[in-house]
């Protein structure tokens, strides 16, 4: 008989309660299992000390007999220390998906755009000033010759 430590789910629709059970691996996950080790309810805060209660002792007879946790019951065995930490190994998960590729894609488009507004606008009031500068010489001469005018009469 092929032994599994894992969850059995209870609780109401939405509020999930488990119990950590040793159980046939044939059987359902909510089925018949030959005892009861543990509870986890995750509806708890993560510090709080009645989210996770299993009996160690227990885990431990279970594991010398050959039950084989599932995923979620190693990692609170690991967290426990009554297990080695396993290397996991999931190299896309950290992969950003195409639709927040294709966001990264348009801001930096967005930004090359910006960059380029503000060296043109840059560029504009840097030509505007160098008019300035030489349109007050040009005027210069206009403006004497209204003090000349104004002086002859």
């Amino acid at each position: 008989m092929a032994l599994s430590i894992r969850l059995a789910r209870g609780g109401a629709k939405k509020r999930p309660y488990y119990r950590i059970v040793v159980a046939d691996s044939r059987m359902p996950r909510d089925g018949r299992f030959i005892e009861k080790i543990g509870t986890y309810n995750p509806m708890l805060a993560k510090d709080d000390e009645n989210r996770l209660k299993f009996d160690e002792e227990r885990i431990k007879h279970w594991l010398g007999e050959g039950a084989r946790p599932s995923d979620r019951i190693s990692r609170f065995l690991e967290a426990a220390g009554i297990l080695g930490k396993k290397t996991r190994s999931n190299p896309n998960k950290g992969k950003p998906g195409q639709k927040a590729l294709d966001l990264i894609e348009e801001k930096k488009a967005k930004a090359e755009a910006a960059a380029d507004a503000k060296k043109e606008a840059e560029e504009a009031a840097k030509a505007a000033a160098a008019e300035a500068s030489a349109a007050p010489a040009e005027e210069a001469p206009a403006e004497e010759a209204k003090t000349e005018e104004a002086a002859a009469e």
